[in-house]
C-alpha cells in the first residue's frame, strides 16, 4: 500500500510545475506570435530601428530568390530593400509554434504580399526560428519559400 500512496504524492507534487509550464507555454506562444507581428509592422513602416531590435546579432534570412542574408545588419538592409522593390501590404499568419528546446521556437505560417497593382497576391510560406535570451524573444532566422502547390 505504500507504493500507491507514494505515487499519488509524487503526482500531486508535480502538478504545480506542470501547471506553471503549461502557463509559460501559452505566454511563450503568444510572445513568439507577437514578435512576428512586430516584424511585419516594422517592415510595413520600413523602420530600420524597429527591425534591428527584433533580431539576434547573428540572425540570418534565406529568401525566395535564393539570397542568404547573414548578420542582423544584412537582414535589416535586405528586408528594407525588398520592401522598397516589392511594395504591397505584407501579412504573415502564423499557423504553428513549436518549442524544440527551452527558449527555442519554430513558427511556421503563410506569408502574403498583396500589391494594389497586381491581380493576385504573392503567396509564400515562412518559418521563423525565435530564441529567448533572459525574458526577451528575438528572431534568429527566417526562411521564406514559394510553394510549388499554391494551395499549400
Amino acid at each position: 500500500m505504500r507504493l500507491p500512496g507514494a505515487l499519488v504524492i509524487c503526482c500531486l507534487a508535480t502538478l504545480p510545475a506542470i501547471a506553471q509550464n503549461a502557463g509559460r507555454g501559452s505566454a511563450d506562444d503568444a510572445a513568439v506570435r507577437e514578435i512576428v507581428r512586430k516584424y511585419v509592422d516594422a517592415r510595413e513602416k520600413r523602420d530600420a530601428k524597429m527591425l534591428e531590435a527584433l533580431f539576434t546579432a547573428d540572425a540570418d534570412q534565406l529568401v525566395t530568390t535564393g539570397e542568404w542574408r547573414q548578420g542582423r545588419d544584412n537582414v535589416v538592409r535586405g528586408g528594407l530593400a525588398s520592401s522598397q522593390a516589392n511594395p504591397g501590404a505584407r501579412r504573415i499568419t502564423i499557423e504553428t509554434v513549436r518549442f524544440v528546446a527551452p527558449g527555442v521556437a519554430i513558427a511556421d505560417g503563410r506569408y502574403e504580399i498583396a500589391d494594389a497593382q497586381a491581380a493576385a497576391p504573392r503567396r509564400m510560406r515562412t518559418t521563423f526560428v525565435v530564441v529567448r535570451n533572459a525574458d526577451e524573444w528575438r528572431i534568429a532566422a527566417i526562411r521564406n519559400m514559394a510553394p510549388t502547390d499554391p494551395a499549400r
